[in-house]
């Protein structure tokens, strides 16, 4: 009571303090001193006074905010301390539900200077556009002669008189870190023996060169080899010959990888080079992942490179820009207003990066100049003229046919500097390989550069070597724009190699490890922060003796797996099925061990007293939440045992933002209930455990809690088994639509059986009203509260077949019979329809799939938008692909978004002159149509392939099985499929400032609630049960790591423990990752039910950690390879919206 009081009190003060501070706004204003200026013209002085009086109030009005927002936290404070715990849901006579309002105050707080950014107007147009682009392009694929994508090319010889040809012919080996065989399949049968020759051969001539990109590989590689070969080694990177490019642990996917694990692979490779070799990489290099982002550019520019080449972009694109001589361009992202994330791009001409299509446009003719095809090897020219050695006798008439190659091919450039690749997939893994290209190229080199007259210098060269000609030849250095180069911004998805072949496939293909990959990665994010945080504690009071600190090990080894798994042959899902295998276990093994590090840091945060820590391998504190019989089945949740001592759980919630959610746990009693860590009973929710649609697993109970968790902290609950009145039980109604099933139920959850199909209905919570068809028992539409109209969401399933010719879908391909057919089950579907205090769900049983709608009843993030499992098997299907189709009222035209790598989002335009696999998209968080007044957003926990064939419409592709190959390399079909579980949320906003001209720009941006539901979605929370009953358990206490809330636009991307000098072992020092996200203020945002303040981009750091102090802080590049500045004397940084910043530091 007496707390009640000092709120009320608190709150009538900031009525007070905001009533006052207003008076003295106007006050002051007139009072302005400014009006007395004299003399000028009346109406411009009038003017001027306005405006000063208008940028005054400005100010004031932020000043007030932040004296506002700190009360108001002031407030939070009180309140969580008064009423923390949510109130108990009650029934109402009309027999639904209802929840007590919020004891606490929840307000979204955002400063208008932070809805600025998302309505742009600054910067200046780039001169490329994408959409653009693609809407100017016929598409009409002529045939462009010997080179026939493109067009002939011609040249005047005398063109280079003036200014010689600079050519730099670069040898490389594309090394696939698993593909058609394993990673350490490659590694011995090939990629071992490459690497071993590059030391030998590169030392027998300087002027030999050599790149390499794969650090997962070579490091595996330098593990293997002698400290003499290592210096050779070192020597080589020294002296310019050997360049590492990129230098991420692979070459990632950037269609289906999300940006933590982009980067993540990104420092394990950077951090790898700097402490083994001393090197830091200048150069992209990204010659195989199938289509491009523009998020990549952006991570590139952070980490301090300079220059990027890419190579598979869609034909047309690649005849477009050879034509308009824009192959290379600075590439800049869509939201920035100053220049600041250019980077320079170069994109290669021709079909592909192997040698036939690197020198020149005529492939008959670079296929000669391929060293490895000389007669009586194992490989050939496929155009039937071999390659000849090059000798005295010869020479000249080689060396001339080779140029007039090169002269062509940098017609399509602004610069007269070259860039040659000489490679291809394990190229140079025998010494005779080496000695036939090096050798033979030499000789030519020799020559070219022997005869003035010809007006051309050729070398071998590195990546950067070629870089490097070109800045000092338009005379800039390296990172600026050189002058009359294009500027370009989006990105080039969907690819298309040849004819009407998309890649738009493999954004769906294998989605079960599409799934595991995300799962893997929440829980390497939530690992590495606990981590750093109990080793942090441990560390400052002494305790660090007893920690295991060999988790490090494990950590380490889990970047690694993820890292490896975001290969473009991998993530994609376009590997041979063992290899699949091979990264499936490797994913699960890296799981079970991430498991094992949150265990072993949550039972240290929190133990009351850390000094009765003692970290048992064999006896784990606690248990895991979950289990996965093996790398390609479903998780099966932990049945928590209940006796007459009560269980404690743990619970992790991994986002940096406090969480009202529910939590599920399996018990195996009826009687339970669920007590806060003070005692208090939790609001609960008893359903059954359904095995199948009509069975229900015997003995065992799921119960919901409402739980109010931390911000990545740690909540302590208690399960109690009781003998008093029951948990709150849900109702359930099962609709058998005339099929003769026999149900199998338990007495404690009331289940009514009706044996035909129901007629429509709906479930609501205060926010959403969700209505559905009884005889599918699918979605059909969505009413907001406070809105008179329903907005039509109607959900059918989808199935796309596959063409009859002789191109067929494949793992890469996607090329359909035509447009999609209605799915057609072999019997109706069974719908259960549950209702309950805390959720309400509708679970439709199909053949081939079981699809769950599930609305929360609960205020916040949770409760405002529906929840969406598919759980597909399509095991029996011969060439189908099955697609989950919404379609709505809304006005969205051709137009609709889709998110590039959890990172930015992308508009897109449906382009009815391409065919209709062209039209689909990566989908890794998110897509969403919109009109003036309403956004529909599909959030996903895994990357699928995502169109909107038609307005209204948005569509998802859940899995494919395809019986053949589709000519790309494989060799395989997509047949190993399994059940599969996708997880959605469908979140519906009101638009409420939303304009045409707005909406027709190339940049968008989701809702701060769109940002918060996708975090929701993919990073759940965790519930640790106490391994086994104890007499007397330990004080247990729940673990809050955040003194103050965040900014609800900051997301703390990672805090990645670095290593130590030995690497398996921790060092004092952690990489601070932090992504301030951009969001657009124009979609509604009333009774949220959460609490969000935005900060203007400051944090301050200093006082962050609670418990911790911050010993050390210094800005660095991305991948903590260049530090940015002298470290600061504040501890108080400033992020600008959509920015990540590492910083390295030290928590004591």
């Amino acid at each position: 009571m007496k707390l009640k009081k000092q709120v009320t009190v608190c709150g009538a003060a900031i009525f007070c303090v905001a009533v006052f501070s207003l008076y003295l706004m106007l006050d002051r204003v007139q009072h302005d001193p400014t009006r007395h200026q004299s003399g000028g013209n009346f109406p411009r002085s009038q003017i001027s006074v306005l405006q000063n009086r208008i940028e005054q109030l400005e100010q004031l009005l932020e000043e007030n905010h932040e004296i506002i927002s700190h009360i108001k936290d002031s407030v939070l404070e009180l309140t969580a301390h008064t009423e923390g715990q949510p109130a108990l849901p009650h029934h109402t006579p009309n027999g639904s539900w209802v929840l007590p309002p919020e004891s606490r105050p929840s307000f979204l707080s955002v400063s208008p200077q932070d809805c600025q950014f998302a309505l742009g107007g600054k910067g200046q147009s780039p001169d490329l556009q994408m959409m653009a682009v693609y809407s100017l392009l016929p598409f009409d694929n002529q045939d462009g002669g010997v080179w026939k994508q493109g067009f002939d090319i011609t040249y005047e010889p005398n063109e280079w008189d003036m200014e010689p040809l600079q050519v730099f012919v670069v040898p490389h080996s594309h090394n696939d870190p698993g593909w058609i065989k394993t990673f350490d399949k490659y590694y011995y049968d090939q990629t071992q023996h490459i690497l071993n020759s590059m030391v030998l051969k590169m030392q027998e001539d300087p002027r030999r060169r050599f790149i390499w990109s794969e650090i997962s590989f070579f490091s595996k590689w330098w593990d293997n080899i002698s400290a003499q070969k290592r210096a050779a080694v070192r020597r080589l990177v020294g002296n310019g010959q050997l360049e590492m490019v990129t230098g991420g642990w692979v070459m990632p996917d950037e269609a289906n990888s999300h940006y933590f694990a982009m980067i993540d692979q990104l420092i394990e490779g950077h951090q790898w080079l700097e402490k083994n070799i001393g090197v830091t990489p200048r150069s992209g290099w990204a010659v195989d992942p199938f289509g491009y982002s523009s998020t990549m550019p952006y991570l590139l520019k952070r980490s301090n490179l300079t220059g990027m080449l890419i190579q598979r972009v869609h034909y047309a694109i690649k005849k477009h820009f050879a034509a308009t001589q824009n192959l290379e361009f600075m590439w800049r992202q869509t939201w920035d207003p100053d220049a600041s994330t250019d980077i320079f791009c170069h994109m290669m001409p021709f079909y592909s990066y192997d040698v036939p299509h690197t020198c020149g446009p005529d492939p008959k003719i670079c296929c000669q100049f391929d060293f490895k095809r000389l007669p009586g090897g194992r490989i050939n020219c496929p155009w039937k003229v071999p390659p000849r050695a090059i000798t005295d006798a010869n020479v000249a008439e080689r060396a001339q046919l080779l140029l007039d190659q090169y002269r062509k091919k940098s017609k399509l450039y602004r610069s007269k500097v070259l860039l040659v690749p000489l490679g291809d997939d394990f190229r140079y893994d025998k010494p005779q390989e080496w000695d036939a290209q090096f050798l033979n190229y030499q000789r030519i080199f020799d020559f070219l550069n022997s005869q003035p007259n010809l007006h051309v210098q050729a070398q071998f060269g590195t990546l950067s070597d070629y870089f490097d000609a070109l800045y000092k030849k338009v005379g800039i250095v390296p990172g600026m724009r050189p002058p009359g180069f294009p500027v370009l911004t989006g990105d080039f998805f969907s690819y298309a190699d040849r004819e009407d072949h998309y890649w738009t496939g493999y954004f769906t293909s294998r989605p079960f490890y599409k799934s595991l990959d995300r799962v893997l990665e929440a829980h390497l994010r939530g690992a590495e922060i606990l981590f750093s945080l109990a080793l942090a504690h441990a560390r400052r009071t002494g305790t660090d003796g007893r920690y295991p600190v060999s988790d490090y090990a494990l950590l380490s080894n889990a970047r690694r797996n993820l890292g490896l798994f975001q290969h473009h042959d991998a993530i994609t899902g376009t590997a041979k099925e063992a290899v699949a295998v091979d990264y499936g276990s490797r994913l699960l093994h890296s799981l079970t061990n991430l498991k094992r590090v949150i265990i072993n840091a949550a039972h240290y945060l929190v133990l009351w007293d850390k000094n009765t820590y003692h970290h048992d391998p064999a006896a784990p504190f606690l248990g895991m939440d979950d289990m996965r019989a093996s790398q390609d089945s479903l998780p099966e949740k932990t049945v928590v045992k209940l006796g007459a001592l009560p269980r404690f759980l743990v619970v992790f919630n991994p986002l940096e933002q406090e969480r009202l959610s529910v939590v599920p746990v399996l018990v195996d009693s009826l009687h339970t209930h669920v007590l806060s860590e003070e005692g208090q009973p939790l609001p609960c929710q008893l359903s059954a455990h359904w095995g199948s649609a009509t069975n229900v697993v015997p003995d065992v109970y799921q119960v919901s809690v409402l739980a109010r968790l931390p911000a990545l902290g740690l909540r302590v609950l208690q399960l109690h088994k009781s003998f008093g009145r029951p948990t709150l039980a849900s109702s359930v109604r099962l609709y058998l639509h005339g099929r003769d099933l026999p149900v199998h139920q338990q007495e404690a959850v009331p289940l009514h059986v009706f044996p035909a199909a129901a007629n429509d209905f709906c479930l609501e919570n205060q926010h959403l009203r969700a209505c559905f068809s009884g005889r599918s028992g699918l979605l059909q539409s969505i009413r907001q509260a406070g809105e008179e109209q329903e907005q039509r969401v109607s959900s059918e399933f989808l199935v796309y077949g596959t063409r009859t010719s002789k191109d067929k879908s494949g793992a890469y391909l996607f090329l359909p019979d035509g447009e999609a057919k209605p799915y057609i089950p072999k019997d109706p579907p069974v719908v259960r329809v549950t209702e309950g205090p805390l959720f309400s769900e509708v679970a439709s049983y199909y053949q081939h799939v079981q699809i769950m709608v599930r609305l929360y009843n609960v205020p916040g993030v949770e409760g405002l938008s529906l929840e969406v499992t598919c759980l597909v098997d399509i095991r029996d299907h011969t060439n189908k692909e099955l697609a989950l189709r919404f379609s709505t009222d809304i006005e969205s035209d051709d137009t609709f978004f889709t998110d590039l790598n959890g990172f930015q989002i992308q508009p897109r335009r449906y382009q009815r002159k391409l065919p209709l696999q062209a039209n689909f998209y990566p989908m890794p968080t998110m897509a969403y149509i919109q009109d003036l007044r309403s956004r529909l957003t599909l959030h996903t926990a895994q990357a699928l392939g995502v169109s909107s064939l038609a307005s209204g419409q948005l569509e998802v592709v859940l899995d494919r099985r395809l019986m053949q190959d589709d000519n790309r390399g494989l060799g395989q079909g997509l047949k190993d499929n399994k059940r599969t579980c996708n997880r959605f949320r469908l979140l519906l906003e009101r638009r409420s400032t939303a304009n045409k001209v707005q909406d027709g720009r190339p940049v968008s941006f989701p809702s701060l609630l769109s940002h918060l539901t996708s975090m929701h979605l993919n990073a759940e929370a965790l519930v640790l049960p106490m391994a086994q009953e104890k007499p007397s358990p330990p004080a247990l206490r729940s673990f809050l790591p955040l003194s103050t809330t965040l900014p609800c636009d900051f997301h703390i991307l990672n805090l990645r423990t670095l290593q130590a000098e030995d690497d398996s072992l921790p060092s004092a020092e952690a990489a601070l990752i932090l992504h301030r996200k951009g969001f657009d203020c124009s979609l509604e945002a009333k009774n949220l039910g959460f609490n969000c303040t935005t900060s203007q981009g400051r944090l301050a750091l200093g006082s962050l950690f609670q418990g911790l102090e911050l010993g050390s802080l210094q800005p660095t590049s991305l991948t903590l390879m260049y530090p940015l500045g002298a470290a600061p004397n504040s501890t108080s940084i400033h992020l600008d919206p959509m920015e990540i910043a590492t910083f390295r530091i030290r928590l004591v």
